[in-house]
């Protein structure tokens, strides 16, 4: 590669980046105005802000409280797994940790199993 190409593939890659910075700067310079927001703007805001923080108190409310001794997970790290299928209780096992099992009955569908 001779010299002259070395300096025209470095002015092509000078322009090129000039260009780009250029149409960066110019699009970010479109994205910097803000328009101001009238009152009644403001107050509809406002008005959904308070429903959407009185919807979430609602279902905060409704949500089950969790408790530490759920009958359903023991508390602690699963110890295996087994899965049973072609029988008439397919079946997800989980043993746990400290000896407890649990049994999810499990469906094939579309040949993906589905457990819980």
């Amino acid at each position: 590669m001779t010299i002259s190409s070395r300096a025209s593939r470095f002015q092509r890659g000078v322009i090129t980046v000039a260009l780009a910075s250029s149409a960066a700067m110019a699009l970010s310079a479109c994205g910097s105005k803000t328009l101001p927001v009238n009152k009644t703007q403001r107050q509809t805001i406002n008005r959904l802000e308070q429903r959407i923080e009185q919807l979430e108190r609602q279902v905060g409310e409704q949500l089950p409280t969790t408790s530490g001794n759920s009958s359903k997970v023991p508390a602690g790290p699963v110890s295996s797994i087994t899965m049973r299928t072609g029988t008439a209780d397919d079946r997800l096992r989980i043993y746990w940790a400290d000896g407890t099992r649990s049994d999810l009955p499990c469906t094939k569908e579309q040949n993906t199993w589905a457990c819980g």
